[in-house]
């Protein structure tokens, strides 16, 4: 395994039955960045997760992660990594203080630093005045900074976090992903599943999955550079009759309405992309102004998630 790498999957896949949940992931996941996961539910990034921290044995495939071999020495691995789960899973009749305590001793954190390693992590993740209260009242957004607080408490070389902001608040969210970016300054390396666009944007790299199978990979600018589609948008009077015009032409591969505005995706094939469009919309005598316009990140999930059929329109 390479130095630069921190996971090293080849050909990773886990099947239950007749499902492929993940089906045959290579992926490296360099040190000291925040690798994205980009999927809907049931793409295969929980899974995928479980395998690499050793919770899931792969059905085919193996993984190096953190110099040490999956399916293999697992138990090696644990004291190494951090893992935060979707669902709250620490013990919500224990106090915020005790919790961290308990941690403290699962990962045998030597006990004359547990005091003021506790101390610090109240402070740096807010929990200070929650010290002594039971960790099942607290918010949503308290209850994910203590989780992330247990998860780094025996300062892990490898974060695993599986959608972790799913049930909080917008301001929550960023509070969450600037602790994310200070562990990863401070040589951390993160693996983080999401399905918010907005979050996969921060990560410095990410892979996109789609029914257990990666279909893209790269830094999010990489990605919106490369999508293979010409994206034109379209400031219509009734954006109503501007997607019905332009839904029905064979060339465009996908149309979205945001507000006012729509976004139609059209493969690179097509030579005069604005023309398309323009005579589509005076099919239906639709008043509407359609111009060129960069990739964003919800154009590339678009791209790389639509069928052979779909993307060849």
């Amino acid at each position: 395994m390479s130095d630069e790498f921190a996971i090293e999957a080849r050909g990773l896949s886990k099947h239950f039955g007749t499902l492929r949940a993940v089906d045959r992931l290579d992926l490296k996941v360099p040190k000291g960045q925040i690798y994205g996961f980009l999927g809907p539910n049931g793409s295969g990034k929980s899974t995928t997760i479980r395998m690499l921290c050793g919770l899931l044995l792969p059905t085919e495939g193996s993984a190096t992660v953190l110099d040490t071999d999956i399916p293999g020495d697992s138990r090696a691995l644990k004291p190494r990594i951090g893992y935060m789960t979707q669902k709250f899973s620490l013990f919500g009749d224990l106090t915020v203080f005790e919790n961290l305590q308990f941690i403290a001793e699962i990962y045998s954190f030597p006990k004359q630093d547990r005091g003021s390693r506790i101390e610090a992590l109240l402070q740096q993740y807010d929990l200070v005045q929650q010290r002594d209260q039971l960790a099942a009242t607290l918010s949503g957004g308290q209850k994910q900074r203590l989780a992330l607080a247990c998860a780094v408490l025996h300062r892990p070389e490898l974060l695993l976090l599986d959608e972790p902001t799913s049930a909080v608040d917008p301001q929550s969210r960023r509070d969450f992903w600037a602790n994310l970016f200070q562990l990863a300054e401070a040589g951390t390396t993160i693996l983080v599943s999401t399905h918010y666009m907005d979050e996969a944007e921060r990560c410095h790299r990410l892979a996109i999955l789609d029914r257990g199978v990666k279909v893209a990979d790269g830094t999010p600018d990489e990605l919106q550079k490369n999508t293979g589609m010409h994206i034109v948008e379209v400031l219509a009077d009734d954006p109503y009759r501007a997607h019905a015009a332009l839904s029905n032409i064979p060339d465009i591969a996908s149309v979205t309405q945001l507000g006012i505005r729509l976004r139609a995706l059209i493969p690179t094939t097509v030579d005069d992309p604005l023309r398309l469009v323009d005579r589509a919309l005076r099919s239906l005598d639709v008043q509407a102004h359609a111009q060129l316009t960069p990739a964003t990140l919800e154009d590339v999930f678009v791209a790389v998630t639509m069928t052979p059929r779909e993307r060849a329109a």
